[in-house]
Formats: structure tokens, sequence, C-alpha cells
């Protein structure tokens, strides 16, 4: 299967790509799409951008908010999730004293977002230790809730973590967030396309998300997502065409008829849309290919590769299986250069995958997408074992 659906990609042939949950892969049917936008938008830019756009864009909104759980009016286009949930950080009012409580398993360029956004505010973060290993919902929700206090204005979570690959269960957490009148703001980078969303279940108030990794279309591609209620709160970090000096009002409309929630943030000024409306040929390419059942078996190979690395490693897995996000794994290897072991992967091995060290562990994240195979993986453990000193790994036995 895997030998099959690698034709539809773009990728290298001569380099073993396990890292599509960096920055994904986009299929060739999804990529010429995307550029056949980009061909419409150049042959009469003036008529594309000035007259069609609006209309245009709610064709992407739509097939998003059928898939995600959600109505296609508290759902938005923005480049990536970093921008998306830079709009909200930037955008709540919070005062000195007031506390983000957030976990040490976030994304790096977000905690940095919170750290300015605490500089401008003088709110305070505070972060909760995150048990490991993982293995249970309890243990997650009552490390959270034990970092609340009266202070807690925000929680802010990731629902696949980035550095730990870990599937966090954030329901429980955000609904006792709601009881208590805090706001609750998830970063999905890595959701869309990964796992089934239903952005209405879960309930957050703000949620993020990127299409261009697990979903598979073009870079600059990814939505924000917002209840109804807590819209009026965010302001657009770019003032165009889309703002209105009334968009406070109850009941307020865009300037192009909208909501100023729509309105403000897809419209500011010049840019590429072609990303973010190849969204819907994305979304029919995982279709006919039946990539949930796709995903089905990338989780399959992904969890395989991980408890053959842990038999030669003899280190303990950062969680139980259903907590792993399903096709992306933190492995952990023994004490070692990460930077060189990295460098050494692709450049002796032409092995693309992330090597890093987080807290006290070193770790080799693991992704697993359709057009990867069982040689792959056997590549990528004989290369671990002949860099780390591990014994030799016996052969997978699917082949």
């Amino acid at each position: 299967m895997s030998d099959n659906l690698a034709r539809h990609f773009l990728l290298r042939e001569d380099v073993v790509f396990l890292n599509h949950g960096s920055f994904g892969a986009c299929p060739r049917p999804v990529f010429a799409a995307y550029q056949g936008w980009q061909l419409e938008l150049e042959q009469e830019p003036v008529e594309f951008l000035g007259r069609r756009l609006h209309d245009l864009l709610r064709a992407p909104r739509q097939a998003l908010a059928d898939e995600l759980g959600c109505g296609s009016e508290d759902i938005v286009g923005v480049l990536n999730a970093t921008s998306g949930l830079n709009i909200v950080a930037r955008s709540l009012d919070l005062k000195p004293g007031d506390q983000i409580l957030t976990t040490d398993h976030e994304y790096s360029a977000l905690e940095k977002t919170w750290s300015y956004v605490c500089r401008k505010t003088g709110a305070e973060i505070v972060v909760v230790k995150i048990p490991l290993p993982l293995v249970s919902e309890a243990q997650f929700t009552d490390a959270i809730i034990a970092g609340m206090t009266e202070r807690t204005k925000v929680l802010f979570l990731s629902h696949i973590t980035s550095p730990t690959a870990l599937l966090f269960p954030i329901e429980p957490a955000i609904a006792e967030a709601r009881r208590r009148g805090i706001w609750s703001v998830i970063d999905g980078a890595h959701t869309p396309g990964h796992i089934r969303l239903d952005l209405d279940a879960i309930g957050a108030d703000f949620y993020a998300g990127n299409c261009h990794k697990w979903m598979m279309s073009p870079k600059g591609s990814a939505f924000l997502h917002a209840r109804p209620e807590v819209q009026s709160l965010l302001d657009p970090l770019v003032i165009s065409h889309g703002w209105t000096k009334d968009s406070k009002q109850p009941g307020a409309k865009g300037a192009f008829g909208s909501s100023p929630f729509i309105d403000e943030i897809e419209i500011q000024g010049t840019r590429d849309p072609a990303p973010w409306l190849t969204v819907p040929a994305a979304l029919q390419f995982r279709k006919e290919n039946d990539w949930w059942a796709v995903a089905d078996h990338c989780h399959a190979l992904a969890q395989e590769t991980a408890r053959r690395l842990g038999e030669l490693t003899g280190l303990p897995a950062l969680s139980s299986p259903e907590f792993c996000a399903p096709q992306m794994v933190a492995m952990p290897i023994p004490e070692c250069d990460t930077a060189e072991i990295h460098k050494t992967l692709f450049e002796r091995y032409s092995i693309e995958i992330p090597v890093f060290k987080w807290q006290d562990r070193c770790i080799v994240r693991l992704s697993v997408q359709g057009y990867n195979s069982v040689a792959q993986m056997d590549q990528l453990l004989a290369a671990l074992t002949e860099l780390l000193g591990l014994t030799a790994p016996p052969l997978a036995a699917q082949g």
C-alpha cells in the first residue's frame, strides 16, 4: 500500500522522509489544484481578488466546518496555527496578576507568544508538569485542575503535543475551565486530518489548527475556530479592509457582509489565497483514497516501530498507546549528542527525522504517513542501532 500511495507525493525519492509532522507533504492532485488557483488569480488579478474572492472564501470554510463538526460562521482561514493563536493571545483582556495556565509540553513558538503577552500585560504563565508516562485521562485532568486558581484567566493546551507527540484528553479540563469562567485556548496544530475532530463537542472557546500537516493541503492553510459567544473578543492582527468601527456592537456585520470575526481576519490586504482555497481538494483526496483507513495502517506501523526501538534501548514509552498521537510518536533514546545524530541520520543515511533534547530526555520523533513503508522503519532502526551502539534490531514481522 505504501509504495502505491508514495506515487501521489512529490517527495524526493532519495530521502527517507519520516517528518511529516513538521510541515506535512502535499499530494500531487492537491498541489495541482493549488497551482490552478494561483494561475487563475494571475490571469485576472483584479477580478479574482477584487470581485470574486469574498465569495470564493466561503467554500473552504464550509467544507472544513463539515469535516470538523462546527458551523461555517465559526471558523476562519489563517496562514498557520501560530498566527491564529496569536490573534487570540493578543486580543484577550489580561491584567497584571492574571494567570495563563499551560503545560510543560507546549510548542516553543507559542511559549514565546504567551511570554510576549505577559510582558505587555503583566500577566503570569503557570506551567503544570504532566506526569509521565501518561496512562489515564484522570492523571492529566487532575494535574491541570490542581493548577487552576482564582487568578487563572486562560487555559492553554496542545491537543497533540509537538515535542512529545502525546494526544492530550483535553475535554474534561476544558469543561472545568468553562465552569470556572476561564477562557480555553487550544493549539490543534497537529490534529486536523490526524484524528477525527468535533469542535463543537470539544467545546473550547478558541481552537486553531493547521491544514497543511496531516490534512495535506498546501502550506499557508490553517484555521481559527471560535465559539459565537467569544468571537467579539477578538481583534485582527492586521487592520485592513475587513475592519469596521462598529465591529464590537451586538449584531454587527463585517465590511463585506459576514461577521466581523470572518471579515476582519479573512480580508487583510493582498495575499495569496490559493492554499486556503485548496482545502476542499485536500479533503476530496483524502476521501477518494480512504485516508482514515490509511491512518489506521500508519498508526500500527508507528506503534510497532516504537515498540521495536524500545526493546533495543530498554527505555520506557512516554505514554500508553491511547495517549500517543496516532501517526506520530516521540521515541526516547539513550543520552547522546542529538544534534550530531540528527545531522548524521540525514547526511549518511538520507533519513529526515527530528532528533532533539526535551527536558532530560533525548527524543527521536517519528511521523508515519501513507507514503512510508516497513522497509523505511527497518532503515531507521538499523541506522539508530549503529549510531547509538545498540544491539542489532530484528527485522519487522511484516517483511
